[in-house]
């Protein structure tokens, strides 16, 4: 007879609920995985450094189909209740979208079945009257009111088989199977909201797979607004369908001889009747189209997308986007109706699929108004207008030489101080002045451009040279392009997944707009080093965050005041329509010179420099934190401990003092970044006893100062007092995590007093060096 309460949960899983589920009718192989991490663990940022927080785990997830989870187990030992852990899995069910629940502890099974509300939900069953696979998705499919046999069918479509390994993340089955789901129950427009980075084309190219393996739609319209979006599908996420299925419509020219088609909106229509190449297909010809960015005007009733989308009402039509239009005048949920999923930016930086970012906020000494003096003319001869300028007007009417200079100093310094060779997109007011900054940054960094001529580009609309080096800008492999300036054609759409450095020298008044630049930064290369990205505001921009509308905030904000070091309008409804705002001269012979009005003053010698600079972060909560970090530190810690003898028990009882640091971390207690702004050298626990407890803030060095005035050492042999000296040495150097790491008897200066096993020799055995580690600690965190 086996004593199940001394079995581990492990245990518990392989003698008692794996048998279960063989006998169920689950297939082990294809149905049942175990041990599921379905996120990243949100990236925590402070300072220059980086770590990762725990990954959501669910310890079996159950599917009707790869990819059709169905069912989630929380397993514990029999030590628990039977009932124990179903708040967590309740909690990942939501999270996974799955509709059967059950807690185990071995001896039974409780069962929460949410298809079944208006009945029992949740009971205790016998562990042999486990369900069936066939009966779960039988009780799903009455629940989502699908019974027809051709909607059963596609439903139940496969996904592709993929043999390098990829499949879809957890949020990317949700959206998929979601919209097919919609589409089987004949829903005729279908709304999909997806952060920026998140991967909604190859979730569109994952329903597509599906409806068109099931045939039910035979031939589709992918329907963008640049033409690089249009190849990197093709050539991209949608590869498998092969070449000779699908085509990109170009020059108007239309073949009816593909299944997939990919097109530009604007390449579709256009004023003149014979400028609509759309209207070459029947408006029966396509099952199915697929609107990328949808928020792009779209949903105008007067916009060529509309347009179109009505010529081809008769298909099923699936908008995608970052960040749904809301307008008085333009809405995608009047016409495509609610998103039938929605995952948010706050989301994916919580699950660590997106990458957070900090905020460096720069306030200059004319942000808030600049007026000339009477009769001031500009560097063109033209008499300044008499009023007062301010952020509105900067660039867009009156463009200051000094303050365009001082931006790309700012820029340059922050890149010297973190690494000159990252990825940098500056968001300009028109191309006028995306040219003038580039010339500003050329010379702030003479050295760079001489060796490497593309170190700064433009990349604009009207710049066919520019354009020519997108590509080089978003490759993850290529170096150069480092900065491109930009207006508008950057804002969206474009995958530039090494971007670490966002500056916003242009007025956002839309939140859309807004989010699809952040979104700029947000993927994530961790292998390349790039695991979060900063965002440099010029503009007074960052202050969306605070929009109910905005849903990722960010982990610092940080404005600068003075000489600091920065390291840590109208809206536009058409992001695509860039203005030049090039300097207009006119011929004195043809007009009039008093009647001509300039677009925009030029000037120069006016005085500029940084007024402000602020630090700020965000929270575990996602929250902008609008306290100090001190105060925010303060209040986290009293929530975590309510004495400081609760934390000491607590910092003496860890095992590993890094694994603590870590678990802070999670809980918003960024020391790293403590430590920056209370400004002392000091550890880990005297940075929480001294901000929380108001206890003396005491160094490293103090605390080891203290421990050789007391001379404990001496009762230990010549070798390991010289071990124990070198230790405490690291410790003042370089903190405590430094001495509690397997390796720090192969590294120096401990690997020059001898080998790893004459080290913990001079102690005695492995157990007595390890007590003697643990009484250093104890003694270097002493409190008299």
């Amino acid at each position: 007879m086996i004593d199940k309460r001394s079995l581990s949960e492990r245990d518990i899983c392989t003698k008692f609920i794996n048998p279960v589920l063989v006998k169920a009718g689950w297939n082990m192989k294809k149905q049942v995985r175990e041990e599921v991490s379905f996120t990243d663990g949100r990236i925590i940022v402070q300072g220059k450094l980086h770590t990762r927080g725990t990954r959501k785990r669910a310890d079996y997830i159950l599917y009707f189909k790869p990819n059709m989870p169905i069912a989630i187990i929380e397993a514990k030992d029999n030590k628990h209740s039977v009932g124990d852990g179903m708040q967590q899995a309740l909690e990942y069910s939501e999270i996974l979208h799955i509709p059967f629940v059950f807690t185990s502890n071995g001896d039974s099974f409780v069962f929460h079945d949410k298809t079944n509300p208006s009945g029992q939900l949740e009971q205790e069953i016998a562990l042999e009257d486990f369900p069936s696979p066939d009966s779960l998705w039988k009780k799903y499919l009455i629940n989502k009111g699908i019974e027809a046999p051709k909607e059963i069918e596609i439903v139940e479509q496969d996904y592709m088989a993929d043999d390098s390994g990829m499949s879809p993340r957890y949020y990317q089955q949700n959206a998929i199977n979601r919209t097919i789901e919609a589409i089987a129950k004949g829903q005729g427009k279908v709304l999909l909201v997806m952060a920026t980075g998140t991967g909604k084309t190859y979730t569109a190219f994952n329903i597509i797979w599906r409806l068109w393996k099931a045939g039910v739609k035979k031939r589709i319209l992918f329907l963008a607004d640049r033409n690089a979006l249009l190849s990197q599908t093709k050539t991209g996420d949608f590869s498998p369908f092969g070449n000779e299925i699908m085509t990109i419509i170009k020059h108007r020219k239309i073949d009816k001889s593909y299944q997939i088609y990919f097109a530009l909106y604007q390449g579709l229509t256009g004023n003149e009747d014979w400028q609509n190449a759309y209207k070459d297909f029947s408006p029966e010809f396509f099952d199915l189209i697929i609107i990328d960015e949808c928020h792009r005007g779209s949903a105008d009733e007067a916009s060529a997308w509309r347009e179109i989308l009505e010529y081809f009402s008769a298909a099923t039509q699936i908008g995608l986007t970052a960040t749904p239009k809301e307008t008085r005048d333009i809405s995608n949920i009047a016409y495509f109706g609610e998103p039938v999923y929605t995952y948010s930016l706050k989301q994916g930086i919580e699950d660590g699929f997106l990458a957070p970012y900090k905020v460096v906020r720069i306030t200059t000494t004319i942000d808030e108004g600049w007026r000339q003096t009477r009769g001031l003319h500009d560097k063109y001869g033209h008499e300044i207008e008499d009023r007062i300028y301010n952020l509105r007007d900067y660039d867009r009417k009156l463009a200051i030489d000094e303050r365009t200079q001082l931006v790309a100093q700012k820029i340059t310094e922050y890149l010297k101080s973190i690494d000159r060779f990252a990825k940098t997109i500056v968001f300009c007011v028109d191309i006028d002045h995306a040219n003038r900054m580039r010339m500003a940054l050329i010379n702030e960094n003479a050295d760079l451009v001489a060796k490497h001529p593309n170190y700064v580009v433009k990349i604009t609309g009207d710049d066919e040279v520019g354009k020519m080096e997108l590509d080089n800008f978003t490759d993850v492999e290529e170096r150069f392009p480092v900065i491109a300036t930009t207006s508008k054609m950057l804002t969206t759409g474009i995958d530039t997944k090494m971007v670490k450095l966002i500056v916003l020298e242009a007025n956002i008044g839309s939140m859309t707009e807004f989010k699809q630049i952040i979104g700029r930064g947000t993927r994530i290369r961790e292998a390349e080093g790039k695991v979060y990205f900063t965002i440099m505001d010029f503009r007074k921009a960052t202050n969306l965050f605070a929009d109910p509308d905005f849903d990722g905030d960010p982990v610092q904000i940080y404005e600068p005041v003075g000489d600091d070091t920065v390291v840590p309008p109208d809206e536009d409804e058409n992001p695509d329509q860039e203005t030049s705002s090039d300097p207009i001269i006119p011929d004195i012979s043809i007009a009039d010179e008093n009647d001509y009005e300039p677009r925009k003053y030029y000037v120069n010698n006016i005085p500029v420099s940084v007024a402000h600079e602020r630090v700020q972060y965000y929270g575990a909560d996602g929250k902008l934190i609008t306290e100090s970090l001190k105060d925010y530190s303060k209040k986290n810690i009293h929530h975590e401990f309510t004495s400081l003898d609760s934390f000491i028990q607590k910092w003496h009882s860890s095992g590993k003092k890094d694994e603590l640091i870590k678990e802070l971390a999670e809980q918003g207690i960024l020391l790293e970044a403590l430590k920056e702004e209370v400004g002392k050298d000091m550890d880990a626990f005297d940075l929480i006893c001294h901000v929380a407890f108001d206890q003396p803030p005491l160094t490293r060095k103090e605390r080891a100062d203290e421990v050789r005035k007391r001379n404990y050492f001496a009762k230990y042999g010549e070798l390991a007092q010289k071990v124990l000296s070198s230790l405490l040495d690291k410790y003042e150097q370089e903190g405590i995590v430094s001495i509690e790491e397997g390796s720090v008897l192969e590294i120096q200066p401990l690997n020059q007093i001898g080998s790893p096993v004459e080290l913990v020799r001079a102690f005695g055995k492995k157990k007595d060096f390890e007590k003697a580690i643990k009484e250093l600690e104890n003694e270097i965190y002493k409190i008299a």
